[in-house]
Protein backbone atom coordinates (compact mmCIF):
# COMPACT_ATOMS: atom_id res chain seq x y z
CA UNK A 1 0.00 0.00 0.00
CA UNK A 2 0.91 3.85 0.29
CA UNK A 3 0.02 6.61 -1.60
CA UNK A 4 -1.75 6.10 -5.34
CA UNK A 5 -2.68 9.20 -7.47
CA UNK A 6 -5.14 8.54 -10.45
CA UNK A 7 -5.53 10.55 -13.41
CA UNK A 8 -5.66 14.03 -11.92
CA UNK A 9 -5.91 17.33 -13.40
CA UNK A 10 -5.93 20.72 -12.15
CA UNK A 11 -6.71 24.28 -13.90
CA UNK A 12 -6.42 28.03 -12.73
CA UNK A 13 -8.49 29.83 -15.29
CA UNK A 14 -7.07 29.06 -18.54
CA UNK A 15 -4.30 27.28 -17.71
CA UNK A 16 -3.91 24.00 -16.64
CA UNK A 17 -1.12 23.31 -14.42
CA UNK A 18 -1.67 19.21 -14.19
CA UNK A 19 -2.73 17.03 -17.34
CA UNK A 20 -4.27 13.31 -16.36
CA UNK A 21 -1.35 12.80 -13.99
CA UNK A 22 -0.68 9.05 -12.11
CA UNK A 23 1.87 7.90 -9.50
CA UNK A 24 2.33 5.41 -7.63
CA UNK A 25 4.82 5.45 -4.05
CA UNK A 26 5.40 2.69 -2.22
CA UNK A 27 4.86 3.38 1.88
CA UNK A 28 7.80 3.42 3.15
CA UNK A 29 10.09 4.81 0.42
CA UNK A 30 11.46 7.76 -0.70
CA UNK A 31 10.66 9.08 -3.66
CA UNK A 32 11.69 11.85 -6.28
CA UNK A 33 9.51 13.93 -7.75
CA UNK A 34 11.12 15.91 -10.59
CA UNK A 35 10.54 19.00 -12.94
CA UNK A 36 11.58 22.13 -14.04
CA UNK A 37 9.97 25.23 -12.59
CA UNK A 38 6.49 25.59 -13.44
CA UNK A 39 6.37 21.64 -14.64
CA UNK A 40 3.26 21.45 -11.94
CA UNK A 41 4.89 19.57 -9.36
CA UNK A 42 4.11 22.48 -6.23
CA UNK A 43 0.25 21.86 -7.44
CA UNK A 44 0.29 18.19 -7.13
CA UNK A 45 1.89 18.53 -3.91
CA UNK A 46 -0.71 20.70 -2.90
CA UNK A 47 -3.16 18.71 -3.66
CA UNK A 48 -1.76 15.39 -2.10
CA UNK A 49 -1.93 17.95 1.26
CA UNK A 50 -5.46 18.88 0.39
CA UNK A 51 -4.95 22.18 0.09
CA UNK A 52 -6.04 22.46 -3.69
CA UNK A 53 -8.51 19.91 -4.62
CA UNK A 54 -8.31 18.44 -8.07
CA UNK A 55 -10.69 19.07 -11.11
CA UNK A 56 -11.05 15.22 -11.92
CA UNK A 57 -8.99 12.25 -10.36
CA UNK A 58 -8.21 10.44 -7.15
CA UNK A 59 -5.73 10.47 -4.30
CA UNK A 60 -5.72 7.48 -2.02
CA UNK A 61 -3.21 6.77 1.31
CA UNK A 62 -3.59 3.11 1.98
CA UNK A 63 -7.00 3.05 -0.01
CA UNK A 64 -8.55 5.97 1.91
CA UNK A 65 -9.48 9.11 0.14
CA UNK A 66 -6.49 11.85 1.16
CA UNK A 67 -9.29 14.15 1.83
CA UNK A 68 -10.21 11.91 4.58
CA UNK A 69 -6.48 11.31 6.25
CA UNK A 70 -6.13 13.51 9.80
CA UNK A 71 -3.99 15.96 9.18
CA UNK A 72 -1.44 15.29 11.28
CA UNK A 73 -0.10 12.18 9.64
CA UNK A 74 0.79 14.46 7.15
CA UNK A 75 4.16 16.64 7.25
CA UNK A 76 4.75 19.23 4.47
CA UNK A 77 8.04 21.37 3.84
CA UNK A 78 7.03 24.12 1.79
CA UNK A 79 9.53 25.63 -0.92
CA UNK A 80 8.37 29.08 0.70
CA UNK A 81 10.03 29.02 3.92
CA UNK A 82 7.96 30.63 6.71
CA UNK A 83 9.32 30.91 10.38
CA UNK A 84 8.25 33.30 13.11
CA UNK A 85 11.48 34.95 13.58
CA UNK A 86 10.92 36.94 16.92
CA UNK A 87 10.23 33.38 18.63
CA UNK A 88 13.35 31.43 19.48
CA UNK A 89 14.02 27.50 18.53
CA UNK A 90 12.25 25.90 21.44
CA UNK A 91 9.00 28.16 21.08
CA UNK A 92 8.93 27.73 17.85
CA UNK A 93 9.18 23.93 17.95
CA UNK A 94 6.41 23.69 20.85
CA UNK A 95 3.91 25.73 19.64
CA UNK A 96 3.87 23.97 16.12
CA UNK A 97 4.35 20.53 17.60
CA UNK A 98 1.50 21.08 19.95
CA UNK A 99 -0.52 22.82 17.10
CA UNK A 100 -0.25 18.85 15.26
CA UNK A 101 -1.95 17.18 17.45
CA UNK A 102 1.33 16.78 20.57
CA UNK A 103 1.30 17.22 24.09
CA UNK A 104 3.87 19.75 25.71
CA UNK A 105 5.66 16.48 27.04
CA UNK A 106 5.42 14.56 23.34
CA UNK A 107 6.35 17.55 21.46
CA UNK A 108 9.55 18.33 24.75
CA UNK A 109 10.94 14.93 23.68
CA UNK A 110 11.20 15.12 20.21
CA UNK A 111 12.57 18.92 20.07
CA UNK A 112 15.58 17.31 22.13
CA UNK A 113 15.95 14.29 20.09
CA UNK A 114 16.20 16.00 17.01
CA UNK A 115 18.22 19.57 18.29
CA UNK A 116 20.99 17.00 19.44
CA UNK A 117 20.57 15.03 16.02
CA UNK A 118 20.86 18.29 13.77
CA UNK A 119 23.46 19.34 16.43
CA UNK A 120 21.83 22.73 17.18
CA UNK A 121 21.25 22.52 20.77
CA UNK A 122 23.14 25.25 21.47
CA UNK A 123 21.11 28.01 19.18
CA UNK A 124 17.61 26.45 21.38
CA UNK A 125 17.06 29.69 22.94
CA UNK A 126 18.16 31.70 19.80
CA UNK A 127 15.61 34.05 18.15
CA UNK A 128 15.04 32.81 14.23
CA UNK A 129 15.97 35.94 13.28
CA UNK A 130 19.20 35.38 14.93
CA UNK A 131 19.99 31.77 12.89
CA UNK A 132 22.07 31.54 9.60
CA UNK A 133 19.92 30.14 6.77
CA UNK A 134 21.09 26.81 6.73
CA UNK A 135 20.24 26.61 10.74
CA UNK A 136 16.73 27.96 9.75
CA UNK A 137 16.10 25.72 7.28
CA UNK A 138 17.21 22.75 9.38
CA UNK A 139 14.09 24.16 12.03
CA UNK A 140 11.57 24.25 8.89
CA UNK A 141 12.72 20.89 8.49
CA UNK A 142 12.35 19.60 12.17
CA UNK A 143 8.97 21.80 12.60
CA UNK A 144 7.81 19.42 9.23
CA UNK A 145 8.93 15.94 10.69
CA UNK A 146 8.37 17.08 14.83
CA UNK A 147 4.55 15.40 14.98
CA UNK A 148 5.69 12.21 13.63
CA UNK A 149 3.86 12.31 10.30
CA UNK A 150 3.28 9.42 8.26
CA UNK A 151 3.70 11.07 4.56
CA UNK A 152 6.40 13.52 4.40
CA UNK A 153 5.92 16.15 1.37
CA UNK A 154 9.17 18.56 1.33
CA UNK A 155 9.57 21.20 -1.76
CA UNK A 156 12.96 21.46 -2.30
CA UNK A 157 14.29 20.70 0.65
CA UNK A 158 17.74 21.05 -0.30
CA UNK A 159 17.68 24.23 -1.16
CA UNK A 160 20.45 26.86 -0.29
CA UNK A 161 21.86 23.91 2.52
CA UNK A 162 25.62 24.08 1.72
CA UNK A 163 27.33 20.04 1.52
CA UNK A 164 27.65 19.36 5.15
CA UNK A 165 23.88 20.79 6.29
CA UNK A 166 22.69 18.82 3.21
CA UNK A 167 24.22 15.78 4.62
CA UNK A 168 22.78 16.21 7.49
CA UNK A 169 19.26 16.73 5.98
CA UNK A 170 19.85 13.10 3.95
CA UNK A 171 20.64 11.42 7.38
CA UNK A 172 17.95 12.27 8.58
CA UNK A 173 15.81 11.41 5.22
CA UNK A 174 17.28 7.65 5.71
CA UNK A 175 16.32 7.55 9.18
CA UNK A 176 12.95 8.60 8.56
CA UNK A 177 12.38 5.76 6.13
CA UNK A 178 14.09 3.52 8.22
CA UNK A 179 11.20 4.24 10.84
CA UNK A 180 8.83 3.27 8.18
CA UNK A 181 7.99 6.98 6.58
CA UNK A 182 6.81 7.66 2.81
CA UNK A 183 9.13 10.68 2.01
CA UNK A 184 8.25 12.73 -1.50
CA UNK A 185 10.28 15.05 -2.15
CA UNK A 186 11.60 17.45 -5.56
CA UNK A 187 14.32 19.37 -6.05
CA UNK A 188 16.57 20.40 -8.96
CA UNK A 189 19.94 18.72 -7.33
CA UNK A 190 19.69 15.39 -9.13
CA UNK A 191 22.07 13.59 -7.91
CA UNK A 192 20.33 14.08 -4.52
CA UNK A 193 17.51 12.19 -5.91
CA UNK A 194 19.89 9.63 -7.65
CA UNK A 195 21.29 9.10 -4.27
CA UNK A 196 17.75 8.43 -2.12
CA UNK A 197 15.52 7.53 -4.02
CA UNK A 198 14.38 4.26 -4.87
CA UNK A 199 11.61 5.92 -7.81
CA UNK A 200 11.14 9.09 -9.41
CA UNK A 201 8.92 10.59 -11.96
CA UNK A 202 9.74 13.62 -14.23
CA UNK A 203 7.07 15.48 -15.16
CA UNK A 204 6.85 18.43 -18.04
CA UNK A 205 4.03 20.95 -18.38
CA UNK A 206 2.11 19.01 -15.70
CA UNK A 207 2.03 15.60 -17.50
CA UNK A 208 4.58 12.47 -16.41
CA UNK A 209 7.68 12.09 -19.00
CA UNK A 210 9.47 9.36 -17.33
CA UNK A 211 8.36 7.23 -14.34
CA UNK A 212 9.75 3.72 -12.19
CA UNK A 213 12.40 2.96 -10.05
CA UNK A 214 16.02 5.14 -10.49
CA UNK A 215 17.48 1.73 -11.47
CA UNK A 216 15.08 0.97 -14.21
CA UNK A 217 15.04 4.69 -15.44
CA UNK A 218 18.58 4.74 -16.07
CA UNK A 219 18.92 1.37 -17.91
CA UNK A 220 15.66 1.76 -20.36
CA UNK A 221 17.26 4.77 -21.48
CA UNK A 222 18.91 3.01 -24.40
CA UNK A 223 21.71 5.46 -24.84
CA UNK A 224 25.17 4.23 -24.52
CA UNK A 225 27.35 6.23 -22.91
CA UNK A 226 31.44 5.45 -22.49
CA UNK A 227 33.66 7.66 -19.89
CA UNK A 228 37.50 7.99 -21.41
CA UNK A 229 40.82 9.59 -20.35
CA UNK A 230 44.05 10.44 -22.10
CA UNK A 231 46.99 10.73 -20.04
CA UNK A 232 48.67 12.73 -22.85
CA UNK A 233 45.88 13.81 -25.04
CA UNK A 234 43.23 15.46 -22.46
CA UNK A 235 41.18 17.14 -25.29
CA UNK A 236 41.13 14.46 -27.92
CA UNK A 237 39.62 17.09 -30.40
CA UNK A 238 39.53 14.22 -32.78
CA UNK A 239 36.37 12.94 -31.39
CA UNK A 240 34.63 15.24 -32.87
CA UNK A 241 35.92 13.46 -36.73
CA UNK A 242 33.75 10.59 -35.58
CA UNK A 243 30.57 9.88 -36.97
CA UNK A 244 27.94 8.44 -34.28
CA UNK A 245 29.78 9.57 -31.47
CA UNK A 246 28.92 13.30 -29.91
CA UNK A 247 31.12 14.36 -27.20
CA UNK A 248 28.91 15.35 -24.00
CA UNK A 249 31.06 16.34 -21.01
CA UNK A 250 35.06 17.44 -20.89
CA UNK A 251 35.88 17.38 -17.99
CA UNK A 252 39.44 17.69 -15.93
CA UNK A 253 39.92 14.18 -15.64
CA UNK A 254 37.53 12.36 -18.32
CA UNK A 255 36.03 12.60 -21.53
CA UNK A 256 32.35 11.21 -21.54
CA UNK A 257 30.60 10.62 -25.21
CA UNK A 258 27.52 9.34 -25.79
CA UNK A 259 27.38 6.90 -28.93
CA UNK A 260 24.83 5.76 -31.85
CA UNK A 261 23.39 2.15 -31.14
CA UNK A 262 25.22 -0.10 -33.46
CA UNK A 263 28.38 1.77 -33.17
CA UNK A 264 31.40 -0.21 -32.46
CA UNK A 265 33.53 1.03 -29.69
CA UNK A 266 36.32 -0.30 -30.75
CA UNK A 267 36.54 2.11 -33.31
CA UNK A 268 37.85 4.90 -30.62
CA UNK A 269 40.48 2.97 -29.56
CA UNK A 270 41.68 2.76 -32.87
CA UNK A 271 40.89 6.27 -33.66
CA UNK A 272 43.53 6.61 -30.49
CA UNK A 273 46.39 4.82 -31.76
CA UNK A 274 46.37 6.62 -35.20
CA UNK A 275 46.96 9.25 -32.74
CA UNK A 276 49.53 8.30 -30.48
CA UNK A 277 46.85 9.05 -27.64
CA UNK A 278 47.02 6.89 -24.69
CA UNK A 279 44.24 5.44 -23.06
CA UNK A 280 44.26 4.95 -19.36
CA UNK A 281 40.54 4.84 -18.78
CA UNK A 282 37.67 3.24 -21.12
CA UNK A 283 34.07 2.26 -19.56
CA UNK A 284 30.69 1.72 -20.53
CA UNK A 285 28.14 3.43 -18.15
CA UNK A 286 24.65 4.19 -17.46
CA UNK A 287 23.02 7.90 -18.01
CA UNK A 288 22.97 10.00 -14.86
CA UNK A 289 19.60 11.46 -13.97
CA UNK A 290 21.00 15.03 -14.46
CA UNK A 291 21.63 13.42 -18.06
CA UNK A 292 17.99 11.88 -18.86
CA UNK A 293 15.94 15.14 -16.84
CA UNK A 294 18.01 17.19 -19.50
CA UNK A 295 16.95 14.91 -22.54
CA UNK A 296 14.01 14.91 -21.90
CA UNK A 297 12.94 18.40 -20.46
CA UNK A 298 15.99 20.16 -21.72
CA UNK A 299 15.42 24.26 -20.63
CA UNK A 300 12.22 24.94 -21.78
CA UNK A 301 10.62 27.69 -20.40
CA UNK A 302 7.60 27.44 -18.43
CA UNK A 303 5.19 30.25 -16.73
CA UNK A 304 5.36 29.75 -12.68
CA UNK A 305 2.75 28.00 -10.80
CA UNK A 306 -0.07 29.65 -9.20
CA UNK A 307 0.24 30.68 -5.78
CA UNK A 308 -1.85 29.31 -3.32
CA UNK A 309 -3.24 32.95 -2.90
CA UNK A 310 -3.19 33.64 -6.31
CA UNK A 311 -5.55 30.42 -6.82
CA UNK A 312 -7.69 31.13 -3.91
Amino acid sequence: MGLVVEHINKSFGTFQAVKDLSMEVKGGSIFGFLGANGAGKTTTMRMILDIFRPDSGHITWNGQEIRTIPRNKLGYLPEERGLYPKMTVDEQLLFLGQLNGLTKAEATAAINEWLERFQIVANRKKNISDLSKGNQQKVQFLATILHNPDILIMDEPFSGLDPVNANVLKEAFLEMRRRGKTIIFSTHQLDQAEELCEDIIIINKGQTVIQGSVRDVRRSQGRNIIRLKFDNDTEALWLNELADVRVMKRRQDYIELQIQSGFNPTIIIEKALQHNASISLFELTEPSLTDIFIEAVGTIAQPDEPSVVAAQ
